[in-house]
């Protein structure tokens, strides 16, 4: 009896209290105080209001007048700002040298070197179409005279290979998302483009050797001399069929050398170097230029090429046949190099003369 009127007490406290809580819940709130000798503004009078001033900026801050007005987000990309990691250009966030680049790459170095590319093998095309091989007049007599020795046919193999190795993963680097890509799918195109990048800059080094191995060994006989513009004037007698008499070396292979192995070879070489060692603190302004030089002049290298690769095979009966085996019959010598051919039969020059009944082995000097 006695716990069970303790419950009903304990009932009768909660139920005061939770009515005590309610009603004051329910009571008007009080007056605001007021506030005395002041006049309260209306939200339009507010804002008309003059702004308190601006504090004074420190010296060399880059923040607007204003509260705290950061500069433009643009001017933070391109501007230099403080980084932690010491080298050139480590607290630039980003160029506009790098948007240039990819325009111009993207744009009329990969659309004017495109066409160039096809334009120059179509018309050489067409002109074996039309001409055919330049032929020998006289029949091969068998005898034969030296035209390369090993080291020079060496230099010459391992220049053109790595010219072409070059040219060929360059291509895939330059036009490569644009002709391999659609059809050969993201997967195969990145293995291929990988691959390709690794081979340019392996063999990259070995074919600026190879360039100057082949300046040292071939420059004695590529000075120009009276006889070399006879040739240039009249084309070589190409168009003719009547060729002009020649040394070693005639204007058109004279002009390649400088031209090609020399002046445009220096500079692919150079370029080359400069984006192979980024660590040597270049810029990126300076990268990108290099990129840039050394995509065009590729092309014009690999373009002037093919008229080179044209004369050396297809283009001229027998010509092939001293850069593979070292030797050349003598009728191709006195139709095409009259000149060196006489200076060799009165021994003012270092290669040889080979009877019919004797063969050139091979590797022979």
């Amino acid at each position: 009896m006695k716990s069970f009127t303790w419950k009903c007490l304990g009932a009768l406290v909660v139920i005061a209290g939770f009515a005590a809580g309610n009603a004051g819940a329910q009571a008007p709130a009080a007056p605001a105080p007021k506030t005395e000798g002041k006049l309260s503004l209306s939200p339009a009078d507010e804002a008309a209001k003059p702004a308190a001033a601006a504090p004074a900026l420190p010296a060399g801050s880059t923040a607007a007048p204003g509260w705290n007005v950061p500069p433009k987000w643009d001017t933070v990309q391109e501007s230099p700002q403080y980084a932690s990691i010491p080298g050139v250009e480590r607290n630039v966030l980003q160029q506009q040298t790098g948007e240039w680049w990819r325009t111009v790459r993207n744009g009329p170095v990969t659309f004017y070197g495109g066409i160039v590319l096809l334009v120059v093998p179509i018309f050489l095309l067409a002109f074996f179409a039309i001409k055919g091989p330049f032929k020998l007049h006289g029949e091969p007599t068998g005898r034969l005279v030296e035209r390369y020795n090993s080291a020079e046919r060496m230099t010459h193999w391992t220049t053109a290979i790595s010219f072409v190795l070059l040219g060929l993963t360059g291509l895939i680097i330059l036009f490569g998302k644009h002709v391999l890509l659609p059809w050969m799918g993201p997967a195969a195109f990145s293995w291929i483009t990988i691959i390709g990048k690794n081979i340019h800059n392996f063999v990259g080094p070995l074919f600026i050797f190879s360039l100057i191995a082949m300046f040292v060994l071939y420059v004695k006989d590529n000075f120009f001399n009276a006889q070399d513009f006879v040739w240039l004037a009249k084309f070589g007698g190409l168009m003719s069929g009547n060729h002009v008499p020649s040394g070693r070396f005639n204007g058109g292979e004279k002009v390649w050398f400088w031209l090609g192995v020399v002046i445009l070879g220096s500079v692919v070489a150079i370029s080359g170097v400069i984006m192979l060692f980024p660590n040597w603190e270049t810029v990126r302004g300076v990268m990108a230029e290099a990129n840039l030089f050394h995509a065009v002049v590729a092309m014009i290298f690999v373009a002037s090429s093919f008229g080179h690769m044209y004369i050396g095979t297809i283009g001229e009966e027998g010509a092939s046949q001293g850069m593979l085996t070292g030797y050349s019959d003598e009728t191709w010598a006195r139709e095409h190099h009259p000149l060196w051919l006489e200076e060799v039969k009165a021994g003012k020059r270092p290669e040889k003369m080979m009877p019919a009944s004797a063969q050139a082995a091979a590797g022979d000097d």
